[in-house]
């Protein structure tokens, strides 16, 4: 058994948003994915472990105690007012100790998730509860959430006995069997839906698409009483074309699904990327313009179904 069963490890927590479910909620961000998008935002969520991120900014040259401190050798200090510490990757990603990030007294250097037992994450919602409304709640992400899933349902049950509203996100790329367990615990599920094409959607997230689409089909057949709302992430190059879009319009009306929320890409986790010593692929590439996504709104519309364009949400 995995040291940590009981516990989940979670990437950021965001009280008062108000795009990822109805009402003021509290947003879980979990760690873990079975996806890789090149685009990805949030990098430091997409392993089920701790990573090492180091901030220069917050670097103050200092004597460079993580350098000895650490037992693999990865820390060097180097000459530069930008960078003066460089690490090993190879050797900080397999480091389960992360001795280094003790001795850093400006945390500069940061784990890029902690550990929660459900208590803990119970507390944090019973202090933000006051702050939601009556139609608020608290909202779990990624990551793919549903990749922890024993903790996950030890929270939603949670929440289910204390009336707690709740909504998931995922990527639905997880066994049928998970989604059983947890759909009759949550009230709104949003699905992110990459592409159309298995072999496009192949190349962008590092899997195929048949069981996300086989999950959304099969969630919409059965009895489940909450909402399902697609969303899909338009990504320059990628998926911003009128063929992809009146591919995914089809699949919707196919299975009686009739709103989506498209999401323009943004480059805000560049930063993550650098902090993780990741390269990342999209760092030159240009937000999306509004006229891209009006001009692929037509298409869902003149479907009949119903577009939400960025912000613009279904509640």
């Amino acid at each position: 058994m995995h040291a940590h069963d009981s516990k989940g490890l979670i990437f950021d927590i965001q009280g008062h948003s108000i795009h990822d479910g109805p009402g003021t909620r509290t947003l879980v961000f979990l760690s873990g994915c079975p996806l890789r998008c090149n685009w990805c935002s949030n990098p430091e969520g997409l392993w089920l472990r701790q990573r090492l991120m180091y901030k220069p900014l917050y670097c103050k040259n200092c004597s460079a105690r993580c350098v000895p401190r650490c037992a693999k050798g990865a820390a060097r200090v180097v000459e530069s007012a930008s960078r003066p510490i460089i690490f090993d990757r190879t050797q900080c990603d397999g480091c389960d100790s992360m001795d280094c990030i003790e001795v850093c007294y400006a945390r500069a250097l940061q784990p890029s998730g902690k550990w929660y037992t459900v208590d803990d994450l119970m507390r944090v919602f019973t202090r933000d509860r006051c702050y939601w409304g009556s139609g608020g709640g608290i909202t779990l992400t990624g990551g793919e959430p549903l990749l922890q899933q024993e903790f996950v349902l030890r929270v939603l049950e949670r929440c289910h006995d204390t009336g707690i509203a709740t909504c998931v996100e995922t990527s639905a790329c997880v066994p049928r069997t998970v989604l059983q367990t947890v759909l009759p615990y949550i009230q709104w599920l949003f699905v992110d839906l990459k592409h159309m094409e298995s072999a496009k959607h192949q190349d962008g997230t590092g899997s195929g698409n048949e069981l996300i689409l086989d999950n959304i089909r099969w969630i919409r057949g059965t009895n489940w009483p909450g909402r399902m709302v697609v969303r899909m992430p338009v990504v320059p190059g990628f998926n911003d074309t009128v063929a992809n879009a009146e591919a995914t319009a089809g699949f919707l009306v196919d299975i009686g699904l009739s709103e989506i929320n498209l999401l323009p890409f943004h480059r805000l986790g560049t930063t993550k990327y650098e902090q993780l010593g990741m390269a990342y692929e999209y760092a030159e590439q240009a937000a999306l313009s509004q006229s891209c996504l009006e001009r692929l709104a037509v298409v869902y519309r003149d479907r009949a179904i119903t577009c939400y364009l960025g912000a613009d949400t279904p509640f």
